[in-house]
């Protein structure tokens, strides 16, 4: 079993990465590149035999905890099995 997770800046915050990649974007011909937000993705490989229901709880508080700071960033992800 696999998790993806998913990091990004909230939509409150700035991202003054994302804006200089749509502007890159502009300068060689993408214009119609609207906005660009950047973030992080992590693969996490989960052990043999867990249940959905455990795995969903560990990597929650895995991103929660550990791969975000909550203050600035928020987590998707999903679970393949």
């Amino acid at each position: 079993m696999k998790a993806h997770v998913y990091v990004t800046l909230k939509t409150s915050v700035l991202d003054p990465q994302g804006q200089t990649i749509q502007n890159a974007l502009h300068k060689i011909g993408f214009a119609d590149v609207t906005a660009v937000r950047q973030g992080k993705y992590f693969i996490l490989a989960l052990a043999d035999g867990l249940s959905v229901e455990t795995a969903t709880a560990h990597v929650e508080s895995v991103a929660r905890d550990v791969l975000t700071n909550p203050v600035i960033e928020e987590f998707t992800y999903h679970i393949e099995q």
